[in-house]
């Protein structure tokens, strides 16, 4: 058993909070020796000036713990709600994107759909490399080498402020776009370009809000590949 004589003597050096507290963990059996202390010890309520027993402040500690751990779950159900409502989405705009049977109209489709499905205020899209039977369309003209080797640079979607890039002029109303995400379009690595990384781009997807939050730099874009994947796909028909 633990005992006193292993203080630091009194004469020598002053016992300290730290030579208690190690005596107390050494010595588990001290309480059940003197358990008439622990109905005797107060301390201060974290909630009033009061002061409360050692039980009461345990348990409301005990009762912290549960409501931030409900607190935790509570957000864990939103967040799988939240999820389950963008997957859903994310599926019917697939749907209706490999139900059209009209490949020059599949661009406006995919921006109108991303637009309606999931609010987002402006939807610009791009296509080059296109079959020549498409080189004439809106969306296959007007184009710089410099945004497609931008387009081909982009490894995942970028996310951030309104810098002025070329994108942005694919928007209905430029001058309103305050944050961007800009999402490259492109097909598998053909055989070549397999041990290069990935395969050029063939397009540019751009969505934007007026929102500085909406599209920020901080954020995830796992979702956003997604949507580039799933749209690069259904466009591979045009080329």
């Amino acid at each position: 058993m633990t005992t006193f004589n292993q203080f630091p003597s009194a004469m020598g050096s002053p016992i300290t909070e730290d030579d208690i507290a190690n005596y107390l963990a050494n010595t588990p059996d001290f309480f059940e020796r003197h358990a008439e202390l622990l109905a005797a010890v107060q301390l201060s309520s974290p909630h009033s000036q009061r002061a409360v027993s050692l039980q009461e402040r345990q348990a409301t500690l005990l009762r912290e713990k549960i409501r931030m751990l409900e607190q935790r779950i509570m957000d864990m159900i939103r967040n799988v709600n939240e999820n389950m409502v963008l997957s859903d989405k994310l599926l019917q705009w697939a749907h209706t994107l490999f139900l059209n049977t009209e490949p020059q109209a599949l661009p406006q489709l995919i921006a109108d759909e991303l637009a309606d499905q999931f609010s987002v205020p402006q939807v610009g899209i791009k296509v080059w490399g296109v079959a020549p039977h498409y080189q004439n369309c809106g969306f296959a003209g007007g184009v710089s080498d410099d945004a497609k080797s931008f387009a081909t640079s982009l490894t995942e979607p970028f996310c951030g402020v309104n810098t002025g890039l070329e994108a942005i002029n694919w928007l209905p109303e430029p001058q309103a776009a305050v944050s961007l995400a800009i999402l490259p379009l492109r097909g598998l690595a053909d055989a070549a370009g397999a041990h290069g990384g990935l395969a050029p781009a063939f397009g540019l997807l751009v969505l934007a809000s007026p929102d500085a939050q909406r599209f920020n730099s901080t954020m995830g874009t796992e979702f956003l590949a997604r949507i580039a994947e799933l749209a690069s796909a259904a466009l591979s028909r045009l080329r």
